[in-house]
């Protein structure tokens, strides 16, 4: 966790495959720990042939079956098969856009959005700009395309970025709904948008 939170979290990507990697495993969280999720990180990546949208979109239903045997990832019918339907979902933007990237990045016109609340009880679950773009994605065909899942998505592509209200600082890292990192305790959806911020950076 405190890799991710170091070396992913907030860096901003333009690749398709990591982008779509990030809208699955948001899918895979709900109703769990993200502390869960990244523990399975390498299995779904096994799973789903790293990712490459145009292989999961061609898996066929015996393949996802076999996959709900597989421990390595959450073995949750729809939460499976939603990948392949999103696969699909991301193969009809990366036509019409030229790429999921591009696609995504052209919701902020290319620059990062930086939020500066004045403390944590300020910081929203979703925006009104995840509102747009989980609809749009819902629009397209796409699952598990909730609010809360494309505001995290956006924060961990850096096409959101929160600084803190306090200076010369790092936001306490938390691993998941009740687990800490710097003696606070934080709800999940809190720790969702919070993680990887550190304050004082440029945007």
């Amino acid at each position: 966790m405190r890799e991710y939170h170091d070396r992913e979290w907030g860096v901003p990507s333009h690749d398709d495959r990591h982008l779509f990697e990030m809208l699955t495993l948001e899918g895979a969280q709900a109703g769990l720990s993200w502390a869960t999720i990244l523990n399975r990180r390498e299995g779904y990546r096994r799973a789903f042939v790293n990712f490459e949208p145009a292989k999961v979109a061609a898996f066929t239903d015996r393949r996802l079956e076999q996959l709900l045997q597989d421990t390595a990832i959450i073995r949750n019918r729809l939460k499976v098969y939603s990948v392949r339907t999103n696969a699909k979902a991301c193969i009809r933007v990366q036509k019409e856009s030229g790429s999921f990237a591009a696609y995504v990045w052209n919701w902020v016109d290319g620059k990062r959005i930086v939020n500066r609340p004045k403390t944590l009880a300020d910081l929203p679950a979703t925006t009104d700009l995840s509102d747009r773009i989980s609809k749009d994605l819902k629009r397209r065909g796409f699952t598990f395309g909730r609010p809360s899942a494309s505001s995290t998505t956006m924060s961990s592509a850096a096409l959101s970025k929160t600084k803190s209200a306090r200076r010369n600082s790092t936001s306490p890292l938390v691993v998941s709904g009740g687990e800490t990192h710097g003696g606070r305790r934080w709800s999940r959806m809190t720790r969702r948008t919070v993680i990887g911020v550190r304050s004082g950076s440029s945007g």
